[in-house]
């Protein structure tokens, strides 16, 4: 009878708990497009291309996140996000069922959060919204993404802290355990960044650090060059790197609102360590990118933005250049639809590493993150296409 009442009195204790409140939310984007593509290079030919696009504004997903409260301003969270391609139902990240965002985690207003598992790392989290990747995508991305701004690539076995925001001043840190027997640094991963956003400006910059075992080991996307469908986004572009012993990012940006504009700037450096080619695999390779971009708010409807970007590689034979001009215009319809248009044109030269031989060659052009790379060293896009939120 005792232990009967302390069994009670226990249930009674954890009432509150076992009662709190929780959500769990399904959502989800549908993003495709009419688009054409200057001088795309085939299999069998080459030239411009009339297809469906999809993914552009956003990238087509389904997804459940929820939140449980747990008292004293603690929460635990949970993020399971699908990505897929609406034109062919293909499964996308390598057709991962939750290839996009698989994390558990803890929550607190004055602690910070600590997630778990695959996600994004810091850069994404805090410097991406000061660019124009969350406005129009991929026309505005780096060639082949080779900085991650379109946040192609996430990292595995990852634990993240997140600072609370202390009046617009935040910080974020990661490390991915590489779990490879007797070598400790061996496929691991560790970022961090700080972004500062208060009134009209912004600002953000960090530090990425991801290394692999010539493809053996790598719990970053973008050091895999096993799953090209998925961790190579221009084969053209970065396809001869992505066998590197390891990689470092480094990026800033800032932006600033006024009246109807907003105006951003941003910078990053790519540096690829130890690759194959022809010739070896003791190579260094660097990519450095300057960007800008002007947004204006038309109507609280409708924006349109400009922009450019300019990427210059060096070292091991390689002095590609591309030079890039976006344009994007976005209408909505309601407060979950709108449809929008997005045009570019890039012009690359100099030399590159060749994916396919690792010998080196001229460089072709790839527009933005969309990875249909030119049979040239020039390439314009265009294209109308419809978005759904819900």
């Amino acid at each position: 009878m005792k232990k009967t009442i302390l069994a009670l009195a226990s249930l009674a204790a954890m009432s509150p708990v076992a009662h709190a409140q929780s959500s769990v939310t399904l959502y989800g984007a549908l993003d495709t497009s009419i688009a054409y593509f200057g001088n795309q290079q085939g299999t069998s030919h080459s030239g411009r291309t009339f297809e469906m696009s999809a993914g552009n504004l956003a990238p087509n997903l389904w997804g459940l996140k929820g939140t449980e409260d747990l008292g004293g301003g603690l929460a635990a969270i949970f993020k399971l996000e699908n990505g897929f391609n609406i034109d062919n139902g293909r499964l996308g990240q390598g057709e991962k069922m939750f290839g996009r965002t698989a994390m558990v985690g803890l929550t607190g207003d004055n602690v910070g959060t600590i997630t778990l598992g695959r996600q994004y790392d810091p850069l994404i989290d805090l410097i991406q919204p000061l660019t124009n990747d969350d406005t129009f995508g991929p026309t505005f991305a780096t060639p082949g993404d080779m900085d991650n701004y379109d946040n192609s690539y996430r990292t595995n076995n990852s634990v993240k802290y997140t600072t609370p925001d202390f009046a617009g001043l935040q910080a974020s840190a990661m490390y991915a355990f590489g779990g490879v027997p007797g070598s400790v640094a061996s496929g691991q991963t560790y970022a961090a960044a700080l972004a500062y956003n208060h009134g009209p400006f912004g600002f953000g910059a960090g530090y990425f650090h991801a290394n692999s075992d010539h493809g053996t080991a790598a719990t970053f996307d973008g050091l895999n060059p096993d799953a090209t469908d998925f961790a190579v986004d221009s084969v053209a572009t970065t396809g001869a790197f992505v066998s590197a012993n390891s990689m470092q990012i480094i990026r800033a940006a800032g932006d600033y609102v006024f009246s109807n504009f907003t105006l951003g700037v941003s910078y990053s450096n790519v540096q690829y360590n130890d690759y194959a080619t022809s010739f070896g695999n003791q190579n260094k390779t660097s990519f450095n990118t300057g960007q800008i971009y002007l947004n204006y708010q038309v109507t609280p409807l409708a924006i349109v933005g400009v922009g450019y970007d300019y990427t210059k590689g060096n070292g091991n034979n390689v002095t590609v250049s591309y030079n890039q001009f976006s344009f994007g215009a976005d209408y909505f319809l309601s407060k979950h639809t709108d449809i929008y248009m997005l045009a570019g044109y890039q012009k690359a030269s100099g030399n590159t590493i060749s994916a396919s031989t690792g010998d080196v060659v001229s460089a072709v052009a790839s527009m933005g993150d969309f990875g249909n790379d030119a049979s040239n060293d020039r390439q314009a896009m265009g294209m109308v296409g419809i978005r759904h939120k819900f």
